[in-house]
């Protein structure tokens, strides 16, 4: 929904699926194991200084630990709280919803768990705005009717498009520390994905200084279009909200064209 104006999109059966993020990690770390990689998950970094090794990917997320302490500042951001709830009354577990707000950004309903009826909604909005995400959830929950047991809070930073720089010394960023959500849709597992494939196999062909090109190339077109994209609304937004809409519904006509959510 944007605005008054419903879209709808729809996949063959087996052409898309609900991630679950949770076991997909666990996925990842078991195969690495079992590569011979070592784990070490309960250690924390003091401080970079105590970071040794040839090579060093920092995945640590928005802020990124090293560009914390390196006083290196982050580009465009957003920031999102979520719940997930059990025997929600609004589950389909073949649909995700999408309502994006005047106040720029969008609130979504996807399905979860079947077998517990379970639904992540949530709230992201873009720029440097002081509202009270969990509040507006709870006008959204009452307004959509929604109802359902939380069972699971989460909120945090969404770095929006490239976060420069890629590599510092022998540090190769990825991931939100790295590359960022799509500015467009705040989505980052798909580019956190590209971003670590792309260091390790620059890191394994012994090749790391081509990492950042390889990524500018990967991505600056798509992120060039959001910082207008973005810079547009905030501009939009603070003369008139409505104005955001408009440009969310003229994007949303060129989308099937443009494949805006490809990336």
């Amino acid at each position: 929904m944007i605005g008054s104006h419903r879209y709808s999109a729809s996949r063959p059966p087996g052409a898309a699926c609900i991630l679950n993020r949770q076991e997909f990690l666990c996925q990842l770390a078991r195969d690495a194991q079992q590569l011979g990689v070592l784990l070490q998950p309960n250690d924390k970094i003091q401080s970079i200084e105590s970071l040794t090794g040839d090579v060093i990917v920092d995945a640590s997320g928005c802020p990124s630990m090293v560009k914390r302490e390196l006083n290196i500042k982050f580009g465009y951001t957003g920031r999102t709280y979520q719940e997930t709830l059990e025997n929600a009354n609004c589950y389909r577990c073949d649909t995700i919803r999408i309502f994006f707000s005047c106040s720029g950004g969008y609130f979504w309903m996807f399905p979860r768990n079947p077998e517990k009826h379970e639904v992540n909604v949530g709230v992201g909005m873009f720029g440097d705005f002081s509202y009270d995400l969990r509040a507006m959830l709870q006008t959204f929950k009452e307004e959509q009717c929604i109802s359902g047991t939380v069972n699971y809070v989460l909120g945090g930073l969404i770095p929006l498009g490239l976060q420069r720089p890629f590599l510092y010394k022998n540090i190769l960023f990825v991931g939100d520390s790295g590359v960022g959500a799509f500015p467009f849709s705040g989505q980052g597992i798909y580019r956190a994905l590209m971003s670590g494939d792309i260091a390790g196999r620059c890191i394994a062909q012994g090749k790391i200084q081509k990492y950042p090109s390889i990524i500018r190339k990967e991505f600056l077109q798509w992120d060039v279009m959001g910082y207008i994209f973005i810079n547009m609304n905030l501009v939009f937004r603070r003369i008139n909200p409505m104005l955001f809409l408009h440009s969310l519904n003229v994007f949303a006509g060129l989308g099937k064209d443009l494949k805006l959510l490809s990336h």
